[in-house]
This record gives structure tokens, C-alpha cells and sequence, in this order.
């Protein structure tokens, strides 16, 4: 279970070095990734080093958002968050452009936890410190992408957002499906 030895830290150039490990340990994420699919990655090179060059850079220049969950100096999970703009990519875009209702002020669009603390709390910790840091940010309306997990439990890299739970649990409102699986959920955060 979540305990009260972590604390919840902005991504920035100052603690890109634990975030940066976190991903390492973890071979990149999602086979090289680094949470780099959901940004424009025109300018990404190829294979694991453009995309952890490009993280990076977007780090440096405060294009990239998250909240990590910090424990002894070390990340253990984060959330992504950012604006349409920063992070344009969505899985089933095209579905999702089609019944737009509207276009949200932020987006978080990957939860990730190590694999030494998965099912203790720590991806609702790292969600709700993103729901703070957007709230520190001047609030707005806020969009997840979580997925439907019926009875089968699915592979963590297929649950990559979390849970339609979980983001029931932290406020927000089912608005429609996305896919097979995915879910649309919202919810407005007001400013900190």
C-alpha cells in the first residue's frame, strides 16, 4: 500500500536524472518509447536514444509534463500530463476527432509505475499529483484516456493510462468509448 515516504515532483531538467533511471530500469518503457509517443515526434530520432534525446530536449525546454512519485531519491511512477498541443498523438485518433465535444485544456495520456511497486496505490498517487500540478498551472478541463479492465487481467504495457476506476475514484466522468478498450473521461480542475 501507498505509504508517506514519497513525494510528488514536477518533471524538470533537475530531476530528469530520476526520471531518466526509472525509465532505464524499466529498458525504456514500452520497447524504447520513453514517453515520447504522444508528443509530435517529427524531430525524434530513430531507436531508444532519439527517443531519449528527444524526452529530453522536450524536458529541457519545458515542453514535457509529469508528476513523479519519489522515494528515497528514486522515481518510481509518473503521470503524464500536457496540453493538446504538447501531446497531439492519441491512440484511436481518428475515432476520437470524429465525436469530439469538445478540446480539453489538458491531457494525461501515460501512467507508468516500477514494476517493484505496481498494485500498491502509486499510479493514483502519481494521478492525483498531476490533477495538483495542472492546478497549479491555472486548471481547466482535464481529459484521461484510461482503459476498460474486465474480469481477464491485462498486460501492464496494455494499460499504459491506468484504469476507468481509478479515474472514477479521482473524480472524473465516463464520456464515451475510444477503441476496444479505451474510455474518454473527464474532469475540471479548478485553479490552485
Amino acid at each position: 500500500m501507498v505509504t508517506d515516504d514519497y513525494s510528488i515532483q514536477p518533471l524538470t531538467a533537475q530531476t530528469w536524472g530520476a526520471f531518466a533511471a526509472l525509465v532505464e530500469r524499466h529498458n525504456g518503457i514500452f520497447g524504447g518509447c520513453w514517453c515520447t509517443y504522444f508528443h509530435d515526434c517529427a524531430d525524434r530520432g530513430p531507436g531508444y536514444e532519439g527517443s531519449r534525446a528527444f524526452k529530453e530536449q522536450l524536458v529541457t525546454e519545458g515542453q514535457a509534463h509529469a508528476a513523479l512519485v519519489i522515494m528515497d531519491d528514486e522515481a518510481i511512477a509518473w503521470a503524464e500530463y500536457g496540453t493538446p498541443d504538447e501531446l497531439p498523438n492519441i491512440h484511436h485518433r481518428k475515432q476520437y476527432v470524429a465525436e469530439a465535444d469538445v478540446t480539453p485544456d489538458y491531457r494525461i495520456t501515460c501512467i507508468f509505475v516500477d514494476k517493484r511497486y505496481r498494485r500498491q496505490g502509486y499510479a493514483r498517487a502519481a494521478l492525483a499529483g498531476a490533477l495538483d500540478q495542472i492546478a497549479a498551472r491555472g486548471g481547466g478541463v482535464v481529459e484521461g484516456y484510461p482503459h476498460e479492465v474486465g474480469e481477464k487481467r491485462m498486460n501492464n504495457s496494455f494499460v499504459y493510462n491506468g484504469t476507468r476506476t481509478m479515474y472514477e475514484q479521482a473524480g472524473f466522468e465516463f464520456i464515451r468509448t475510444k477503441g476496444l478498450k479505451n474510455t474518454v473521461m473527464r474532469r475540471t480542475i479548478q485553479p490552485a
